[in-house]
């Protein structure tokens, strides 16, 4: 059934499109969400995208030098421990 009404799609056609590049590097077509720059998918939703203050950079301190410094004095010591283990049960 072929509906004969005329469609007006004017204003959907002009809305604005995602600036998100797809995986195959083309642009992104969807309308972007009203008063923001991307679509729904590309983080335009409500609650969406990176935390505000750039909380994704904070750093958990494991490969700090202090840290690496510290692994490597324990690893040390494990190793002389061993040793000293492997002299006393061959001296029995």
């Amino acid at each position: 059934m072929i509906s004969r009404h005329a469609r007006n799609t004017a204003a959907m056609r002009a809305s604005p499109r995602c600036g998100a590049r797809t995986r195959n590097g083309g642009a992104c077509c969807a309308p972007a969400v009203h008063g923001k720059t991307r679509c729904r998918m590309h983080g335009g939703a409500a609650r969406c995208g990176a935390p505000r203050g750039n909380r994704n950079a904070r750093k958990h301190g494991r490969f700090t030098s202090e840290r690496v410094a510290e692994r490597r004095a324990v690893r040390a010591l494990l190793g002389e421990t061993w040793e000293l283990l492997r002299e006393l049960n061959a001296g029995e």
